[in-house]
């Protein structure tokens, strides 16, 4: 095992994590927070224990995507809420993989939540808090030079890849995996790599019995229990993974 990495300034700070460079250029260290936010930062709020959760399950996710040849980040987990990372640098896009209607879909579409979708339906988005992340079609992004035409194809392959994954991981677990969001970055060669997070802050995850919510729209809608429900899915998959 190598020597520690040691953090050094601090580069970024979003609404979950902080971002730390370290002694090599190439990697990074991100530190995972317990704040929670909804609505592009209207909404705020404190997840006890959300960050602990949030950086094991990211961890635990890619290394199984990477074994599925993903390429992802994560080089390894430091501590509880501290992972080493490589530096990409980040498309400005949001990825949505949705597999059944919700959330900002069934609002804009019209459509009730959790009507099942013919095959998983993938978004764009543009990363822009000051736009609201206005949605993008891949000619948007193309005159926006947010990524080249064989980036958008190798983006779109990945995320329908990790979505097939993701739902058999969470089947396993008796979870049904609604939606979720990603994000992807390129290596210094132009490589397009998975970045971000796998976690209940980024993914819409329903207990597949039930269909009690287990992730973030319990903070986003007021529902109690939020605490409770990601460690239940932290349990869930422990015991799968």
């Amino acid at each position: 095992m190598s020597e520690m990495p040691q953090k050094r300034e601090l580069l970024y700070e979003g609404k979950a994590k902080k971002v730390y460079a370290t002694d090599d250029p190439e990697l990074l260290i991100v530190s995972y927070k317990d704040d929670a936010t909804a609505f592009n930062g209207l909404k705020k709020g404190t997840i006890v224990g959300k960050g602990v959760i949030n950086n094991r399950m990211s961890d635990l996710l890619m290394a199984r995507l990477e074994r599925e040849g993903i390429p992802t980040h994560l080089v390894r987990e430091l501590n509880d809420r501290d992972t080493l990372v490589k530096r990409v640098a980040i498309v400005p896009l949001e990825v949505i993989v949705r597999n059944i209607a919700a959330g900002s879909f069934s609002k804009r579409y019209g459509v009730a939540e959790g009507a099942v979708f013919y095959r998983p339906t993938l978004e764009f988005s543009y990363k822009n808090d000051e736009l609201g992340d206005p949605l993008l079609n891949d000619d948007h992004v193309l005159a926006l030079g947010l990524a080249s035409p064989e980036e958008v194809a190798v983006i779109r392959r990945y995320a329908l890849e990790v979505n097939r994954l993701l739902r058999e991981i969470w089947k396993q677990c008796g979870v049904t995996l609604v939606d979720f969001k990603l994000e992807f970055g390129r290596l210094p060669d132009g490589t397009i790599i998975l970045a971000d997070e796998i976690s209940p802050d980024t993914c819409r995850l329903w207990d597949s019995q039930t269909g009690d919510k287990l992730d973030k729209d319990r903070f986003r809608r007021n529902l109690g229990g939020v605490e409770a429900a990601y460690r239940q899915v932290m349990d869930r998959l422990n015991q799968q993974l």
